[in-house]
């Protein structure tokens, strides 16, 4: 009996560890900024408006160290249901960067496609909006973004 104690006390305290450690990984992975992901859009509202919107201050879930906002307590719960669904790929980054170059470039949260399901950002200024150069090449460039950014989470 002591050694079963012993043994689910340990597999515990390594799950703990590997959870802290994946929080911690997010946390430095994610593009977060003043400690929310996505400037403050709701993930949701993407899915179900199909459009950016700004999520309310009051109105907040964390997820694995990773901070959201919401533009209604629906969107929250239903991100609370399912949060794998919800957040952005490659960590918020730009998906075309990420599958272009490998790297991590800042987004314009208005700028997004959902492809299977899933929500990728852009980056979008000084008259260079990257999704137009993603739609040209995607299944190409999405192949890479996703090998590419293994390489960050490990």
């Amino acid at each position: 009996m002591k050694t079963l104690v012993i043994l689910v006390a340990s597999i515990t305290l390594v799950a703990g560890n590997l959870a802290a450690q994946s929080v911690g990984v997010r946390q430095k992975q994610f593009n977060i900024e003043k400690g929310l992901a996505i400037q403050g859009y709701d993930p949701v509202a993407y899915f179900t408006s199909n459009d950016a919107v700004k999520g309310k201050s009051d109105i907040v879930e964390m997820y694995n160290g990773v901070s959201y906002r919401f533009a209604s307590v629906q969107n929250r719960d239903k991100f609370k249901a399912d949060p794998a669904k919800y957040e952005p790929q490659y960590g918020g980054w730009c998906a075309y960067a990420m599958g272009a170059k490998g790297e991590k470039v800042d987004v314009d949260p208005e700028t997004f496609k959902i492809i299977d399901g899933k929500l990728y950002l852009f980056y979008n200024k000084f008259f260079n909006n990257t999704l137009d150069s993603w739609n040209k090449n995607e299944n190409h460039l999405k192949t890479n973004a996703d090998q590419n950014w293994a390489k960050f989470i490990r």
